[in-house]
């Protein structure tokens, strides 16, 4: 396990095994370096418990680099439950989940990711109050999902304007992968704003009720990244910029919520040679967790979140020229300034 390429020397890794309630799961502590690790519980039903190890050390690892840029006082981790996500939850498998989260003292805060709702946080609170993105509570504001939506729908425009020249989304086409509570509110946004959006989910019923409202084209999952269109907007899941997907993409800005989008560094090297501009993930994506931080403080604020959101977008700019005068692939820029911030 220590000598796994995604390592990259984590404080600490833990594994969980409740008989009763048939919890498989993991916590991944990559840094405390500025604070207590914060970052989501994500239920996926893995292949293998190696797929789900490298899986919950690249997401911490992206945790450490998202608060380091997002200016917060937290480290990075992240908890993953193996499970599928609509057949194998029960209140009991999340209260042993917040005993899990509990024995760590502490040292790491838990909230939303992939397959998580607010109502399975409320059962693992019953057991540990290292829990953000409650529904109650003095400091509870929610589902935080809708400030990574706002976050990402910035970002896109950002990435337009270096790109483009301009920021307005108007008659822009873009492909937005992914349409959970992130990827939903994005295209919401977009259209509103005067996009041409195409769609895709591995949900379909989801994906006619959001193309209903909005009025976006739907999309078949295996051609949504390779539409002829200027922005790509990947919301699922990671590792999707590949050897394979790249020399397909027409678009020229690779933009979304989706965590660990490059399937390696390198990827990101090319990305660039292709003329193709990528927006870090866990900058663009940082709005989530800024909500979260705010809860962890204790008196949450909406005043403090909007300050530091647009900051983040202010860093996603400077790491766009940054890479343009280094000659860099911005996924090395950021990572460059995210070490330098924990201190590696």
């Amino acid at each position: 396990m220590f000598d796994h390429p995604a390592y990259d020397a984590h404080e600490s890794v833990h594994m969980f095994h409740d008989a009763e309630t048939g919890l498989r799961g993991m916590i991944a502590i990559h840094s405390t370096h500025l604070g207590p690790a914060a970052g989501g519980c994500r239920m996926w039903n893995y292949e293998t418990g190696i797929d789900m190890y490298r899986d919950v050390l690249r997401l911490s690892q992206g945790m450490s680099y998202k608060n380091a840029m997002a200016g917060l006082p937290l480290g990075g981790g992240k908890a993953v439950i193996w499970g599928n996500a609509r057949e194998d939850k029960t209140p009991d498998l999340f209260r042993a989940f917040g005993r899990a989260v509990d024995s760590l003292n502490g040292t790491y805060w838990t909230a939303e990711d992939v397959g998580i709702t607010p109502q399975d946080l409320a059962y693992a609170s019953e057991h540990t109050r290292y829990v953000a993105g409650l529904d109650d509570g003095e400091a509870a504001s929610g589902d935080p999902s809708p400030v990574t939506a706002e976050g990402v729908f910035r970002g896109i425009k950002v990435a337009m304007a270096h790109a483009f020249g301009n920021d307005d989304p108007k008659g822009r086409r873009i492909a937005v992968q992914g349409i959970g509570h992130v990827g939903a509110d994005v295209v919401r946004k977009l259209t509103k704003a005067g996009a041409e959006v195409m769609i895709a989910d591995v949900a379909a019923d989801r994906v006619a009720d959001l193309a209903a409202e909005t009025g976006a084209t739907a999309v078949d999952v295996a051609d949504i990244l390779f539409q002829d269109v200027d922005v790509v907007s990947p919301n699922a899941l990671g590792a999707i910029i590949n050897e394979e997907t790249l020399p397909r993409l027409t678009c020229k800005v690779i933009a979304g919520g989706a965590n660990n989008q490059l399937s390696t560094p390198e990827m990101g090297d090319a990305v660039k040679e292709r003329g193709i501009l990528y927006a870090p993930d866990y900058v663009i994506n940082g709005g989530g967790i800024i909500n979260v931080a705010a809860e962890i403080s204790g008196k949450y604020s909406a005043d403090w979140v909007e300050g530091k959101l647009s900051r983040l977008m202010q860093t996603l700019d400077e790491v766009f020229n940054e890479s343009l005068q280094s000659n860099q692939a911005t996924n090395r820029v950021a990572d460059a300034i995210a070490r330098q911030r924990i201190g590696r």
